[in-house]
């Protein structure tokens, strides 16, 4: 490889280059070339090892003082750990090396020189804490825990979109810079947008129920929601991921067993993840349907429990933990009073209820849903009932008054299900560059 101004010569890695995993004990004797980060070095006197890590694993480098030209033997001691190389040599099989092989280098070349002091080690035998990790995440991806967590988050969002696509589903997109707020409140990020005041938005529900008049049907979209909430928790965050889904002619009960088959298959898919072991021991697939309790009866089990909640409350922390040690495994709360829930809930005839859920985890929640409102006189009188302007939402009321069929949906939270799935004390650790109440940068 050559290294013109600043011009690559990139023919090592196309055709030539391997990943360590893609080369075995049975490809002896043929030459290979590999290219990644130098992980570690031992140095044994007459007998040096690299062993150098790409994105599949580690390829062990072995030089014998004795049958290496000193040059290439020094320029392998000398070489700084994380500095980046490229490598030829032969293959030999070696059963204690990583894959069952080394590599006996003919050429190296050090394409960037790393820094003696790392900010964090990738090895992980020197332990950081997660603010030094964020601060240096680049780095801390290098690690084979955080990678592994990464790879495993890049298979769930695949897998749900089989699997929505599979039931015939329409992926949409839908605006994150809005006029109005989603649900109310004082959640929202302002932004200067011209001449005018806008918001980051906070759900796409607004515009994935219009759809819903559009004809569509099934839709879903996976996308980043935006709350100025000042939460400083372990599982709150200020931008997260959301899949959200809207579907026309079908009750609540109908989407919360979409919600339960996806859940059911998104842990079945990472269960067959070969690095999941570099994560958790723990995963194993929730059983279906899960349990649906109503409200009432939550709020019966937690006075049981010493966990007494007022009618009309949201769940605390606290109660969720004791409700979840007490139910266990994933489970439904059904019915939350209209106090609490949007204006888009459906109320249940002659009560002060919604047909609304949430999905638990027995250590947080994981989505919400509902049946949704489609009548335009109730939808405006709801709005009106919590204290917001119809007029501002004309534009998504409009979609009601010339044929709204009637739909449910929900909302499902990426990285609580990543954190609740692999058993994750903070939800920071499954995002790459995490946004909450104090965190700007990296």
């Amino acid at each position: 490889m050559r290294n013109e101004g600043n011009v690559v010569n990139m023919k090592l890695f196309g055709r030539n280059r391997s990943y360590s995993n893609e080369i075995t004990a049975e490809h002896s004797g043929e030459p290979v070339s590999i290219a990644g980060w130098v992980h570690e070095k031992r140095d044994l006197g007459g007998l040096f090892f690299l062993l150098v890590r790409d994105r599949e694993g580690l390829a062990q480098v072995t030089l014998h003082k004795r049958e290496v030209d000193r040059e290439l033997f020094e320029q392998a001691r000398k070489v700084p750990r994380e500095s980046v190389v490229a490598i030829d040599g032969i293959i030999k099989g070696e059963p204690k090396a990583p894959g069952g092989y080394e590599l006996l280098p003919k050429r190296i070349e050090v394409l960037s020189v790393a820094s003696y002091d790392l900010p964090l080690d990738p090895t992980g035998k020197v332990g950081a804490e997660l603010d030094t990790r964020l601060d240096a995440r680049f780095m801390d991806l290098r690690s084979e825990r955080t990678k592994h967590i990464f790879i495993i988050r890049s298979q769930v969002l695949k897998a749900i979109r089989d699997f929505l696509n599979e039931r015939g589903f329409i992926e949409i997109n839908t605006p994150k810079i809005v006029s109005a707020a989603t649900e109310g409140g004082t959640a929202l990020f302002p932004i200067s947008y011209f001449e005018r005041e806008a918001f980051l938005n906070q759900s796409p529900q607004l515009y994935k129920q219009m759809l819903i008049a559009s004809g569509f049907d099934k839709v879903f979209e996976i996308a980043p929601i935006f709350r100025a909430e000042e939460h400083d928790t372990t599982k709150h965050l200020n931008e997260a991921m959301s899949v959200d889904i809207e579907v026309a002619f079908v009750s609540a009960e109908e989407v919360m067993r979409i919600l339960e088959e996806l859940i059911a298959f998104v842990y079945s898919k990472v269960a067959l993840y070969p690095g999941l072991d570099s994560v958790t021991t723990q995963l194993e697939v929730p059983k279906i349907p899960f349990q649906r309790i109503r409200y009432d009866e939550a709020i019966e089990l937690l006075a049981d429990a010493g966990e007494p909640i007022e009618w009309g409350d949201d769940l605390s922390t606290s109660a969720e933990h004791k409700l979840g040690a007490r139910i266990g495994a994933h489970y439904f709360i059904t019915e939350w009073p209209r106090a609490i829930k949007p204006f888009y809930a459906q109320p249940i005839e002659d009560k002060e209820t919604t047909n609304a859920f949430d999905l638990m985890h027995p250590r947080l929640e994981l989505a919400s849903g509902s049946q949704r409102v489609h009548s335009y006189e109730l939808l405006k009188q709801n709005i009106e009932s919590k204290g917001l302007s119809a007029a501002s939402f004309a534009f998504y009321l409009d979609a009601f008054r010339y044929g709204m069929p009637p739909h449910a949906g929900w909302g499902l939270g990426v990285e609580r299900l990543l954190m609740s799935m692999l058993g994750i004390e903070n939800v920071r650790e499954v995002v790459l560059f995490p946004r909450d109440r104090r965190r700007l940068v990296p």
